[in-house]
């Protein structure tokens, strides 16, 4: 399964440094990485839905277009 900050860096919305630098709060505060990115103002609501429903699609093998 594709992990949804894989799926921000390939819709190019986060940089993998930025990424690493969330997971890396993420551990100590202990929130889910799309919300934290909000917070931080990296991603907007529509970019996180988008990125989980692609995530939704991929889990359940209906992804085609790559």
């Amino acid at each position: 399964m594709m992990k949804i900050g894989e799926i921000l860096i390939r819709r190019q919305l986060i940089s993998q440094s930025q990424l690493d630098q969330a997971v890396n709060i993420q551990v100590s505060c202990r929130q889910k990485l799309g919300q934290l990115l909000m917070f931080q103002g990296l991603i907007q609501e529509s970019d996180l839905e988008v990125a989980l429903k692609e995530q939704y699609w991929r889990k359940n093998g209906y992804w085609v277009i790559d």
